[in-house]
């Protein structure tokens, strides 16, 4: 009774953003929500309950965060291919990625179908920023950016949040599989929509990055 308190607590602080999951395509929502935090000094607290709701949280918030940090680095790959006439999609990267990870997870005893699947989504998801910047920069070249980030480089840092990721993964079998899966991730890719003040292309964009995060099978 107290895990299912402790959530209806979190889900009340994340309403605002239930949308954020639906992956619609529709309007994102904005929320302006605290950050969700267990309150450390009641009673509540202490119980083996509330703290299950609370690591159960814990799990999640570190997959929409590193999913986000992720996204942000679309950013520099969109301007690194900016004005060379390259194109968003890169089969062969895309594919090195995919099979990097899956061997990771190998190696961590994880499931590498589920981490393939859930990068998958962080491809895509990243595309949809390159996309939408692309747009918004042909639509008002003041925008566009000025100087091109080596791309060799950023790579090198996508490489490191996707181990990172894919440890986070590895982590959280359990968590994923749960019911309350959804609803938790729904309030962790709030609290970091609103952490990391997120416009409406990175919020549906962090919406399509975690579509998989949560195993419905």
């Amino acid at each position: 009774m107290q895990l299912i308190i402790s959530m209806r607590s979190a889900l009340t602080a994340g309403a605002a953003a239930a949308v954020l999951l639906t992956g619609t395509g529709g309007a994102v929502a904005a929320p302006a929500a605290p950050p969700v935090k267990a309150p450390v000094s009641s009673a509540a607290a202490t119980t083996p309950a509330a703290a299950t709701a609370h690591s159960v949280y814990g799990r999640l918030g570190p997959l929409a965060g590193l999913s986000a940090e992720r996204l942000a680095t679309g950013d520099l790959v969109a301007a690194a291919k900016w004005g060379t006439g390259g194109p968003i999609d890169d089969p062969a990267r895309e594919q090195e990625v995919l099979d990097a990870v899956a061997d990771q997870a190998r190696r961590l005893g994880a499931d590498p179908a589920a981490t393939v699947r859930i990068f998958r989504d962080q491809i895509e998801a990243s595309k949809v920023v390159q996309r939408g910047l692309h747009r918004r920069w042909h639509a008002d070249p003041a925008q566009a950016p000025t100087t091109r980030p080596d791309l060799d480089e950023v790579r090198k840092e996508i490489n490191r949040i996707n181990g990172e990721l894919v440890r986070a993964i590895a982590r959280s079998p359990h968590v994923r599989s749960a019911p309350y899966c959804t609803p938790l991730l729904t309030v962790a890719a709030a609290q970091v929509r609103h952490e990391r003040h997120l416009d409406g292309l990175h919020t549906a964009a962090l919406a399509r990055s975690l579509r998989s995060v949560c195993d419905k099978a």
